[in-house]
């Protein structure tokens, strides 16, 4: 108990130093030609539209293939592709599959359709990962996307931590213990 006070105040200790003296500083401007605009930016969009297709039923050992299709919401712009497995063990790209293709756009703005050969490796739900970078004025800008593939018929059960009881008003509630040690 006395160490869950101490981690508490060194929390809050911490939050109050990242303020630092916020309270000193410049109080925020005011306009007094009225109310503040209401045409405020909205939340930005991605530039590259992702969607995909699995061809086929995986099985462990056999090759699969995923149709990706991409098309720039930017405009006509090249596309770089990207490819990345994080569990080697689980599964793997085929041996003529490159990590990284380049798109060129299509002339009447149509989404381009990619196919990505892989191989799984072992039953689950494994994971391509893929990240679609343009060009634009200031740099590049990205997408990511993970493309789940499951493997074998047993559907994917998450792990249960704790115990599962109910309360005095009869709702399940999962109690998870703290390691002390």
């Amino acid at each position: 108990m006395i160490r869950l006070h101490i981690t508490l105040l060194a929390a809050l200790a911490a939050g109050l130093a990242a303020c630092g003296d916020a309270a000193t500083d410049n109080p925020p401007q005011t306009s007094a030609a009225g109310p503040a605009p209401t045409d405020l930016a909205a939340k930005p969009q991605s530039p590259v539209a992702i969607d995909y297709r699995i061809i086929g039923t995986p099985i462990v050992g056999q090759p699969l293939a995923i149709d990706i299709e991409v098309r720039s919401l930017i405009g006509p712009q090249p596309i770089t592709l990207q490819y990345r497995i994080n569990d080697s063990t689980a599964m793997e790209l085929t041996e003529a599959q490159p990590a990284e293709v380049s798109i060129a756009p299509m002339a009447d703005d149509a989404p381009t359709v990619q196919q990505v050969r892989l191989v799984p490796l072992r039953e689950g739900r494994l994971f391509l990962n893929v990240a679609a970078s343009i060009e634009v004025e200031g740099g590049q800008v990205s997408t990511a996307m993970a493309i789940p593939v499951q493997v074998g018929a047993a559907p994917q059960q998450p792990a249960t931590n704790g115990t599962l009881t109910t309360d005095e008003n009869g709702a399940a509630v999962r109690s998870l213990p703290a390691n002390e040690g």
